[in-house]
């Protein structure tokens, strides 16, 4: 068990910067995710820390060992890529031994540890197939158990849920997470999917063009989002903004966004006064936005006048795409809701679940 450390890693290529200045420590026996979108750098943060990819500057540790000069079979890590990686002429059993027989490793060794991986992953009676024989659940659990079973330091995990169904990846999810509780070894896992990122991680890591925007347990992310860009991409749906100014109005400090107003209450304001007067972010979450009809008891909440573009019924829920002036924003309201397209309604917003963002710098306001 070990370790993982990036300290102030940098991979250029040319005049790009892939990653830029990354600074993470992660513990031993975690559950690190790296997320963020397409071409963030975080794919290639995490082959860095493999070997695949030199870096550029800084220091990538595992335990105490600095590896920046260790070629990638001696780091003592397993990688699960989003292809499976699997050789078609090799039946499960020799996939998964494959690695084991390049190390010489004893005949009995090899197959107790197939063998064990086997019955942790479900796939015990699929040994003698070939991968083309698997469904795609099973080649991902395949490739899972060519990672165990070299009982390597620390396991990496490259999108490894892109290529299943909605249900699969569901499915796998929990697999996976039950696999880190049983196994006890750190994982750093690799996702654009930021409920795979929410569900399973101890801790996330959100990057952006390369640069660490925050680094969080998943409610803190969701809770205390540092920045715009961190704020809209956890949560789904996304968190909804609106430009406007803070202003005072008597003793009451508001939100204008120029279509509509929302006092901030009392209890919260103190931290926005300095701000009055100062182009702002106002950003709500769409579960903080209710029919007026339908608001939950002791709330603070703001009615907003909205005209109602599209509805989506789902069974528990109904999503909203709401219009008021220019804006266009989305609710998720409770199902009993009567709202329909074309409506001209009242919504309330939550007003004790707000975030509110400099519009320069884009960072919290706190």
């Amino acid at each position: 068990m070990a370790s993982v450390t990036f300290d102030h890693v940098f991979k250029k290529y040319g005049d790009v910067t892939a990653v830029n200045d990354l600074n993470i420590h992660i513990e031993d026996k975690e559950f690190l995710v790296l997320v963020g979108p397409s071409g963030c750098g975080k794919t290639t943060a995490l082959r860095c820390l493999a070997g695949l990819e030199e870096i550029s500057g800084g220091e990538v540790r595992i335990g105490e060992r600095v590896v920046n000069d260790v070629a990638p079979k001696d780091r003592d890590i397993a990688m699960v890529f989003q292809s499976y990686a699997l050789y078609p002429h090799l039946s499960v059993y020799d996939n998964m031994a494959f690695g084991l027989k390049l190390r010489k490793t004893p005949k009995e060794e090899i197959k107790r540890r197939v063998s064990e991986a086997a019955d942790t992953l479900g796939i015990q009676d699929f040994l003698q197939r070939k991968p083309r024989q698997l469904s795609g659940g099973q080649r991902q659990r395949v490739a899972l158990g060519r990672a165990i079973v070299r009982e390597p330091k620390v396991f990496l995990f490259d999108e490894p849920l892109s290529n299943l169904d909605a249900k699969l990846r569901v499915q796998m999810r929990s697999e996976i997470s039950k696999l880190h509780q049983r196994l006890q070894t750190t994982f750093i896992y690799v996702t654009h999917d930021q409920t795979e990122a929410m569900t399973m991680a101890t801790r996330i890591a959100v990057i952006n063009k390369g640069v660490l925007q925050q680094l969080d347990t998943p409610q803190n992310l969701y809770d205390r989002p540092n920045n715009l860009f961190v704020a809209g991409f956890i949560g789904s749906p996304a968190m909804n903004f609106f430009r406007g100014k803070l202003r005072k109005d008597g003793d009451k400090l508001l939100v204008d966004t120029g279509d509509f107003s929302v006092v901030i209450p009392p209890s919260k304001s103190k931290v926005y006064e300095n701000h009055a007067g100062k182009d702002v972010i106002f950003g709500i979450r769409p579960e903080n936005i209710h029919d007026a009809d339908f608001v939950p008891a002791n709330i603070d909440s703001e009615k907003v006048n909205v005209k109602v573009d599209v509805t989506e019924l789902m069974g528990n829920e109904i999503f909203l795409y709401l219009m008021s002036g220019s804006n266009n924003f989305v609710a998720r309201v409770d199902p009993r809701s009567k709202l329909r397209v074309g409506q001209q309604a009242t919504v309330a917003f939550d007003m004790d679940n707000f975030h509110i963002f400099d519009a320069g710098t884009e960072q919290a306001i706190r």
